[in-house]
């Protein structure tokens, strides 16, 4: 789907070492809370699947993306998720994109933000609002 077959996690995050991250792009396994039953460990792969055998990664805050459906029900990353049109929702959609985004998406991002920001209101202090949405 994303980053044309590059592994999710190559850029060292903290993930475990069987997590369909470190094999699969970004939105080709989900991600969830927490290991459940909805997601069982498969001891003949190490790894967790649902039932229609998506891999499945169960440490969302190692991985850098937030819990979701991404490969089963195809939704986009954080970052390819479209930007809100209202300029108060940015610095949440920015710091949720930037926190999951890799090095090579986030100056697409922060151009993003800055074209709502300053369509809003051309004297928005960009820099300002970004340091509050990333603090």
């Amino acid at each position: 789907m994303a980053d044309q077959g590059e592994p999710f996690a190559r850029d060292g995050r903290p993930v475990c070492g069987v997590c369909p991250s470190l094999r699969l792009p970004g939105g080709m396994f989900d991600v969830a809370e927490r290991p459940s039953r909805d997601c069982p460990f498969d001891p003949a792969t190490g790894n967790r699947f649902t039932a229609q055998g998506v891999p499945v990664c169960v440490h969302p805050e190692r991985v850098g993306l937030p819990a979701a459906r991404y490969a089963t029900d195809r939704l986009p990353l954080p970052w390819q998720t479209p930007p809100p049109v209202e300029a108060g929702e940015v610095p949440a959609w920015v710091r949720t994109a930037l926190e999951a985004a890799p090095p090579e998406m986030c100056d697409d991002v922060i151009q993003q933000a800055t074209e709502i920001l300053l369509a809003s209101d051309p004297g928005t202090d960009i820099t300002a609002v970004l340091r509050a949405a990333l603090s």
